[in-house]
């Protein structure tokens, strides 16, 4: 991995679910709103999808102060960029690729919307579009970085949750705001750092265990889904070929 690769830091401590970057990600990628029905929650839209590339996700949860029965946690959702990357891995065409400052994306050109991707991706974050017949998610707008332009969210985002630099610049803010955090509750943590699949390339600075803001604690990749994918698709390639052998050496016989 380059040395100047790029980061996302998200602190959640500061987020205040204005949904901000939310609404740029979606006007900078000319997405389409999700038709969404009310669902009796905040949440709103209730999920990723082809079309929705960054979503805050709201988790009422009840309060620590004696004077609060509830609290609102807010967390950024979207691609984590992994530096292994599962969908990296899994796709037949070569379709999702990765910059040399470790940007994943996934080229729509050559996608073949076979949902590899889709399946296997431990945090749930590429989707299809059926408009398009290929695999969506962020791509850290990535033609914003080529012209020397932070990310859409990072740009709108009026607290600060949302940092992008290099990946050391963006350790070390972690690691300072931890150190702030620790002193009032030894659960806060840095999810996603070179220890998690590689090193996130979007980061969080957590005030409570991830869990609590429905992350996995250890994703790991899923190598046995991996492998019975590509199985699956291996048999019926060589009973297609066999097919062929058989097709063209039966005047032989």
């Amino acid at each position: 991995m380059s040395a100047d690769r790029v980061t996302m830091l998200i602190d959640v401590s500061k987020c205040i679910g204005c949904r901000a970057c939310q609404v740029a990600c979606k006007q900078w990628n000319q997405l389409k709103a999700e038709e969404t029905q009310f669902s009796g929650t905040y949440q709103n839209p209730p999920a990723l999808s082809g079309n929705t590339w960054t979503l805050v996700r709201f988790n009422e949860v009840e309060g620590k102060s004696p004077n609060k029965t509830t609290e609102w946690l807010f967390r950024k959702d979207q691609c984590h960029h992994c530096g292994e990357a599962t969908c990296e891995q899994v796709c037949p065409t070569g379709a999702i690729q990765r910059t040399d400052k470790g940007v994943v994306f996934i080229n729509q050109s050559i996608c073949a919307g076979c949902k590899y991707c889709v399946e296997t991706c431990p945090f749930q974050t590429p989707h299809p579009d059926h408009e398009t017949g290929t695999a969506r998610k962020c791509w850290m707008c990535l033609d914003r970085l080529q012209h020397g332009m932070e990310p859409a969210c990072a740009t709108a985002c009026p607290t600060d949750t949302v940092r992008f630099g290099t990946r050391v610049e963006m350790l070390d803010l972690a690691r300072s705001r931890l150190a702030e955090l620790k002193k009032e509750n030894p659960d806060a943590n840095i999810y996603g750092d070179d220890d998690m699949l590689g090193g996130l390339g979007v980061m969080y600075v957590l005030p409570e265990k991830p869990s609590v803001y429905d992350l996995p604690g250890n994703p790991q990749i899923p190598h046995s889904k991996i492998y019975y994918r590509w199985a699956m698709g291996i048999i019926p390639g060589l009973a297609i070929l066999g097919g062929i052998w058989a097709y063209l050496t039966k005047d032989e016989s």
